[in-house]
């Protein structure tokens, strides 16, 4: 989720293609900035069928909860594209105007237009209650020296991991895989609780939901020095130039955001502040 592709226009064609775009904007009326493609009938979210916690095709994931707090205060019936989330998913989904919306998306990717973010999460390291690293809380801490630890290959941590000699003897999960037939993180919960791992690296949402299943200790990873950064602000994307729709979800989300907050929590998503410092304070 957290990889994206960008193509960049060569600066020679900038300006025509600039020029153009400004004639066509003074040619459209204000309303086409929504490209007359969202529906006004049904509320579409594009989603993966098989991606727990996030979005499911039973709709337990916290995103077909969210999606429906969205879609009661639009009025509107609930509309789903399913789309394994791997290579074309935005393609094969909101680009070909199959749906409207994807409710988690990383901030900055170009792919897609985001709306303002509506919760900030981290990686965690996953540990047994009463372990000598249950209170680790950064990858340079010497107690996780020699200790074999879980990681899902290519993912910001093994950076770090790499930066403090624990790559050696990690554990690597695969990144992408169809979910629908294996689950890396279930796994690797399951690896830690059978003692061939000593403990998780996870994303926070992945680990914050199988950790709380599980009965074991959750630390977010917020003290990691250098790059990459372990912190990710998590927005909805919609189309490119669709900035009414943009502006109305985010006035749901501004609306609906102690609700939201409430339905993360409840799925053991560690909330992070803007700046990935702290716990995010319940604004109650």
């Amino acid at each position: 989720m957290l990889a994206s592709v960008c193509k960049r226009i060569g600066p020679a064609l900038k300006a025509p293609l600039l020029a153009m775009a400004m004639l066509a904007g003074m040619a459209m009326p204000a309303s086409a900035q929504t490209t007359d493609l969202v529906s006004q009938s049904h509320f579409r979210v594009c989603a993966d069928p098989a991606n727990t916690p996030f979005s499911s095709k039973d709709l337990s994931g916290f995103e077909n909860k969210i999606a429906d707090v969205m879609a009661a205060d639009l009025g509107l019936p609930l509309q789903y594209e399913w789309f394994p989330m791997a290579i074309g998913f935005v393609r094969k989904t909101l680009i070909e105007n199959r749906c409207d919306v994807i409710i988690g998306f990383a901030q900055g990717h170009d792919m897609v237009l985001n709306t303002n973010h509506y919760y900030t999460s981290a990686y965690v390291l996953v540990s047994k209650p009463g372990s000598a690293i249950e209170t680790v809380d950064h990858l340079a801490d010497d107690r996780l020296k020699g200790l074999t630890l879980g990681i899902v290959a290519g993912s910001p941590p093994a950076t770090h991991m790499a930066r403090n000699g624990l790559i050696g003897k990690a554990k690597p999960y695969k990144l992408m895989v169809d979910r629908r037939i294996e689950s890396p993180a279930e796994q690797m919960i399951a690896d830690l609780q059978a003692g061939e791992i000593d403990a998780a690296v996870l994303w926070g949402p992945i680990g914050g939901y199988y950790g709380k299943q599980a009965g074991l200790t959750v630390t977010p990873l917020l003290k990691e020095q250098g790059a990459p950064r372990l912190f990710y602000r998590i927005t909805m994307g919609v189309r490119q130039g669709e900035l009414v729709w943009k502006r109305k979800l985010n006035s749901l989300i501004r609306k609906h955001q102690g609700e939201i907050d409430d339905i993360l929590t409840g799925y053991g998503v560690p909330l992070i502040d803007d700046m990935g410092n702290a716990l995010k304070t319940s604004a109650k």
